[in-house]
């Protein structure tokens, strides 16, 4: 595994990085990772990026600049192939999520693979994504929403 970490980065030491020798994870300038925290690679994480206690971040997740993610935030990419009658949980794949600059991710919400939330968003507390998020909206409810766009 490699694991890069920029300047001025604080990453608390109870952080997890599970990882195989070709997983890469890397941590832009400034970012700030609580305790708890699981991240599994191959992730991204850019510059200035906020990351609360016990998130759970998996593997072809990418995080843009600026970013606040609450406490609890579950990024799933984790998926299955639907398999047969025996065993419905076939393969399983990595489906990539993208969380664009500048958006914000509230407390206990689910990401889940396939998903792109757009730039300057915001996904309420207690929401599960399922589908894109278009830049500068807020969505909220299970399945999420689009609730009210933003000002620029």
């Amino acid at each position: 595994m490699v694991l890069t970490t920029g300047e001025g980065s604080h990453i608390h030491k109870e952080v997890r990085f599970l990882h195989n020798d070709s997983s890469e994870i890397r941590i832009g300038m400034r970012a700030k990772i609580y305790r708890g925290t699981e991240i599994m690679g191959s992730v991204t994480i850019g510059d200035d990026v906020f990351i609360n206690r016990d998130a759970y971040i998996r593997p072809q997740t990418t995080i843009g600049d600026r970013v606040s993610i609450g406490p609890f935030v579950r990024i799933v990419t984790d998926t299955h192939d639907i398999g047969s009658h025996d065993k419905r949980a076939g393969a399983v794949r990595h489906d990539p999520i993208s969380i664009g600059d500048g958006s914000w991710v509230g407390a206990s919400a689910t990401i889940l693979g396939g998903v792109t939330i757009g730039a300057g968003s915001i996904v309420a507390a207690g929401a599960i994504v399922t589908a894109d998020v278009p830049d500068d909206v807020l969505v909220a409810g299970v399945p999420a929403k689009i609730v009210r766009r933003l000002h620029r």
